[in-house]
């Protein structure tokens, strides 16, 4: 009871500290709409250097977080792609930030038109618990190469780090120009209510729908990178150990706690015992052991644990065949959160594994005749956030490509596509709407105003009353006609 009223407390506080930032900042860039390109560029190279100074701090935070992170897992995926879009953006931004001009019609030259990228001005992040640091500095910094104001509500289940983010961005950046918020899930409702000039959310897809329904109210334009259930298609055309290894790599990293992850497996079906043999043989390779291996990560808390654990149990009571990767025969029942991946054999459509994104180290593998039935097996279900084939004929790639809608591929690996500044990374249907990073990114984050300058000479006067036979003429013999 007493703990129930001190978070009460504690997120009416965060609201209205919230809500009072939201103000400062948008005073502020009322009183600056279009910081200049020098201070853009200082204000992500003290953010690349706040990252280089505490990434050690990061990694030990975040794996108190997960109870168990592999440091290197979260240089890879956390400390590094920032530090990329960083890079990255720092080298193109002066030529992102250039008007872009466009032709004039001939009826109204002579005149210019171009396109001016103007800061939106106050926006929002609301970043998931996963990738906390990749996933909130990330779009952090295509914001700030817009020239926005932000404001980043951090995720409660990671609660450690989240703290130290809202502190280490404290002492770099005043509040009017970044924020960080911290609070549980009332606190991001009432985050959503804002009325930001632009709202970016990470998560899944049923509370990316509430998310959705709170910005409408204000008109707020959204980018929603959500997730689902990201299948992989395995062809005859694919040597098995080629395609097994990238897909070992996809599931097990950060215990498959990933919104692009493989979540299940289209396989031929004579291949399917190859599969799982290669499976676990590539597994034990890279984890020869699990429960104190500082190379696998924990599933992030015990909700989610016990979620994934009744994947299994569900499996196994409706008849499929569950086969657990734990090489080298550890008890995992007590004392540890870190989860074998389970390899699901042939499930049917009633299993919760085959009808939730599975978010962690359990993987559905089906059998198919042919990459045709696996398309149709793909496009009878919500459109993933990515696809994953592996195969070297052309015309069968084609043939995936042309016939389903996902919102990335990845042809013959699994996630790097996700890491290419210069692609742009975002969901379709049910997995998201809009995208970020690299150039994209600024665009997001950037009102595109189109400008119309006239010459000298008025070139539009004709189309003034009162109207005559001049005019007519004009019309029926050059343009209706």
């Amino acid at each position: 009871m007493v703990a129930d009223v001190v978070q009460i407390s504690e997120s009416k506080s965060q609201i209205k500290k919230m809500k009072n930032i939201y103000q400062e900042q948008l005073q502020a860039f009322r009183r600056n709409p279009m910081p200049s390109y020098e201070e853009r560029i200082a204000n992500l190279k003290k953010l690349r250097q706040a990252l280089l100074d505490n990434q050690e701090t990061f990694i030990a935070k975040i794996s108190e977080d997960f109870d168990g992170r592999s440091a290197d897992e979260t240089r890879l995926a956390e400390i590094m792609p920032v530090l990329h879009t960083i890079d990255y953006t720092i080298k193109n931004l002066k030529s992102w930030m250039q008007s872009d001009k466009k032709k004039v019609s001939a009826l109204f030259m002579p005149a210019s038109t171009r396109v001016q990228y103007q800061p939106l001005g106050v926006v929002g992040i609301i970043a998931p618990w996963n990738y906390t640091i990749s996933l909130s500095l990330g779009p952090l910094v295509s914001a700030l190469a817009a020239g926005n104001r932000t404001m980043i509500k951090m995720s409660e289940f990671t609660p450690v780090t989240s703290a130290y983010v809202e502190e280490l961005v404290g002492k770099i950046f005043p509040e009017n120009l970044v924020a960080v918020i911290n609070g549980e899930a009332d606190v991001a409702v009432e985050f959503s209510d804002i009325p930001w000039n632009h709202l970016l959310f990470t998560g899944s897809t049923s509370v990316g729908r509430h998310v959705m329904r709170a910005a409408s109210a204000n008109l707020t334009p959204v980018t929603l990178e959500l997730g689902g259930k990201s299948p992989t298609i395995i062809s005859e055309t694919v040597d098995i150990d080629e395609a097994v290894k990238p897909i070992v790599f996809g599931k097990a990293f950060n215990a498959g706690q990933t919104c692009i992850a493989p979540d299940y497996i289209l396989c031929p079906e004579h291949r399917i015992e190859a599969f799982v043999e290669r499976f676990q043989r590539y597994f034990a390779e890279m984890y020869p052991t699990l429960k104190h291996n500082n190379d696998f990560t924990s599933v992030i808390n015990d909700r989610q644990y016990k979620r994934l654990q009744s994947y299994v149990a569900d499996a196994e009571e409706k008849g499929a065949t569950v086969v657990m990767c734990n090489h080298a025969g550890e008890d995992m029942a007590d004392g540890t959160r870190k989860m074998p991946i389970h390899l699901v054999l042939n499930p049917t459509e009633d299993m919760l594994c085959m009808q939730d994104e599975i978010f962690g180290p359990v993987l559905p593998i089906i059998g198919v005749k042919s990459v045709e039935d696996a398309v149709d097996f793909v496009n009878d279900r919500p459109s993933p956030l990515a696809l994953y084939y592996f195969g070297h004929d052309k015309d069968e790639q084609n043939f995936v490509l042309d016939h389903v809608r996902s919102g990335g591929v990845c042809l013959n690996d699994t996630l790097s596509h996700f890491a290419q500044e210069d692609l742009h990374f975002g969901g379709v249907g049910e997995s998201g709407m809009g995208a970020y990073h690299g150039e994209e990114g600024f665009h997001t984050f950037s009102h595109k105003k189109p400008i119309f300058a006239k010459g000298k000479i008025n070139s539009t006067k004709f189309a003034y009353p009162p109207y005559g036979t001049a005019i007519h003429k004009l019309i029926f013999s050059i343009f209706m006609r």
